[in-house]
């Protein structure tokens, strides 16, 4: 084996093929977790053997803390999971709060009018609904205050969302029958769309 390959290997290439290094594959996953994930875990999505991803997960937190960078790599709750550090936090809070006031996108309009009007919606519900994955705008909308848990169904277990007392209040409602008419703004075949959607 070349010095290369021994290279390549020893700083956790996947595969034989110019894939992603296994820190990187270590990286792009924990960037889409919401609760921290075990090594066995990751070992067995990446099919690595457990004490090659728990080495590498313990040299990307060391990498981090020596560069200084504005987030950790933590294990925690028998997991893994990326946080911001500590002496980032007042910024992080300010933009959160900042961010509280900024304008909703239309993603976050469309969900939030599913949630109003068909309200207790599951998230499947409402992306079957937009046609698209909201479970990242309905997350927002639930950290902004707007939409709240409303139960489980009783037949799939889905956790149930409706709009909140502060929707209500921004929207200067009293409550959701004071919400506009629906039917103006439909096309004319919206009884097919219903159908194609159920």
């Amino acid at each position: 084996m070349g010095g290369a390959e021994e290279a390549a290997e020893a700083h956790g290439a996947v595969g034989s093929e110019a894939g992603p290094t296994l820190e990187a594959a270590l990286e792009a996953i924990l960037l889409v977790v919401d609760e921290p994930v075990a090594e066995v875990t990751l070992a067995q999505v990446l099919e690595r053997p457990t004490h090659e991803v728990s080495a590498a997960l313990r040299a990307l937190t060391a990498e981090y803390t020596a560069a200084g960078r504005g987030f950790d790599l933590r294990e925690v709750a028998g997991g893994w999971r990326f946080y911001t550090r500590a002496d980032c936090a007042p910024l992080v809070e300010r933009f959160v709060r900042d961010g509280q006031q900024t304008r909703l996108t239309q993603a976050a309009l469309e969900t939030l009018a599913v949630v109003a009007y068909r309200q207790p919606v599951s998230r499947a519900r409402v992306a079957a609904v937009r046609g698209v994955n909201s479970d990242g705008v309905m997350r927002t909308l639930v950290a902004r205050g707007l939409v709240e848990e409303a139960g489980t169904d009783p037949e799939s277990q889905a956790v149930l969302y409706r709009t909140s007392s502060y929707f209500l209040e921004r929207l200067g409602l009293r409550d959701l029958s004071e919400l506009p008419e629906l039917a103006p703004f439909l096309p004319d075949d919206v009884e097919n769309l219903e159908e194609t959607t159920k």
